[in-house]
């Protein structure tokens, strides 16, 4: 009988179920046994959580891993949100995510945040307005890959558009901001008193006699009419701001691409007011996301479409395997070692997120390949071939060819 790999030796069980599947199994090692009730359908989905790799240990790296589908809703009429931060995943100290859908015409209401916000477009179309530090306006429409960064402090709003409104994916540069800490205006507004209100805008309070006094957070209004006109009718006295907090990501080429897949790297060199970088990363049936880790910020994943898989070797001879498919959050604190595999049969496609202005990392190949070969064929107890044939300029996605 052929050696039956760990994951088909998974999906037999789950299939058929139990102790007596794996009576039937030929050989089997009856140590990995579970009669047990399990949950067969998450165990599919985490094979190395279930039986991990023996290169794992047995003391383990803290849990890395929160899938968006665990994260309650919040839902209004004009869309809906919801979140993972610091308290579903406590390793992610230095940043949080918000996943967002607003209809046509659903608005995320004018606030502001005590925290950076970077955001990519997931579906559809939207637009975003803001004004500038100087009072200068901003006024865009996104679409899917397009990217939007509002440094703290920054007012703004979004708006889904036609046909289907949009989804996004917020990322926050503070692992304990959670988005219904947001300033709002309609926060704001409840805790004003009407003649303060009056005073400041220099009208009457009797204008302001129908005012909303309840949060609106996510609410529908009317689908806008063409950008030109938002932009005439928003840019007031002070004009168009010069600065552009939107970036169009498919329309820039990927910063390395191989065989393998590519990457395309987003930070304050081509996207200037973000002060979180990204990369973009697509690895292609088959591929590796190689051997890697960042020297200057913790990394936060979100996984876009495919199946993957991710070793971290951490301090203290710890390492651990997870399996991620989209929807779901990763995490990797800075300075460890990782790689990420392609496991399905499609494009693994997903983000890096960095609380940094700068992307950095370093190739573990590289960093041998450019060591003096005598000293890694002794650790490593391989031929000079060998050595020689360890890429010499960061791979970033294998095969290279």
């Amino acid at each position: 009988m052929s050696i039956l790999t760990r994951r088909s030796f998974l999906g037999t069980v789950a299939a058929a179920g139990g102790l007596t599947a794996l009576q039937k199994v030929a050989g089997a090692d009856r140590s990995k046994s579970d009669p047990s009730p399990v949950n067969a359908g998450l165990d599919t989905q985490n094979p190395d959580s279930t039986w991990p790799p023996v290169t794992d240990s047995k003391s383990l790296v803290p849990t890395f891993k929160y899938p968006f589908s665990f994260a309650n809703k919040r839902a209004y009429e004009g869309g809906w949100s919801r979140e993972v931060t610091v308290r579903e995943l406590p390793v992610s100290k230095s940043l949080a995510g918000v996943n967002m859908r607003l209809v046509a015409g659903g608005v995320r209401e004018l606030h502001w945040h005590t925290s950076g916000e970077w955001a990519i477009m997931l579906y559809g179309t939207a637009r975003i307005t803001a004004i500038d530090s100087d009072g200068k306006s901003f006024v865009a429409d996104v679409k899917k890959d397009d990217l939007w960064f509002f440094p703290s402090g920054i007012p703004h709003s979004i708006q889904g558009l036609n046909p289907d409104g949009c989804e996004f994916l917020l990322v926050f540069d503070d692992g304990d901001f959670s988005e219904s800490e947001t300033v709002l205006l309609s926060d704001s507004i409840a805790h004003l008193p009407t003649q303060i209100l009056a005073q400041n805008f220099g009208v009457t309070e009797q204008a302001l006699q129908n005012i909303g006094r309840k949060e609106l957070f996510i609410f529908p209004v009317a689908v806008p009419g063409a950008l030109e006109d938002d932009q005439k009718t928003a840019a007031g006295a002070l004009g168009k701001s010069p600065k552009d907090f939107a970036f169009r990501t498919m329309e820039t080429p990927p910063t390395k691409q191989t065989k393998g897949g590519e990457v395309r790297i987003v930070d304050s060199r081509n996207f200037k007011v973000a002060t979180t970088a990204m990369a973009m990363v697509t690895v292609h049936p088959g591929g590796l996301r190689e051997l890697h880790w960042h020297p200057n910020a913790d990394e936060w994943q979100y996984y876009i479409s495919g199946k993957g898989r991710m070793t971290v070797v951490a301090t203290g001879n710890k390492a651990r395997t997870m399996d991620f498919e989209e929807g779901d959050v990763g995490y990797v604190q800075k300075t460890l070692l990782h790689y990420i595999q392609n496991t399905g049969d499609r494009d693994l496609v997903f983000l890096e997120m960095f609380k940094t202005d700068r992307f950095q990392e370093f190739s573990f190949s590289e960093w041998l390949a450019h060591t003096p070969a005598e000293l890694v064929m002794a650790h490593l107890n391989i031929y000079k071939t060998t050595y020689d044939a360890i890429p010499k300029n960061g791979a970033v996605i294998l095969p290279l060819s």
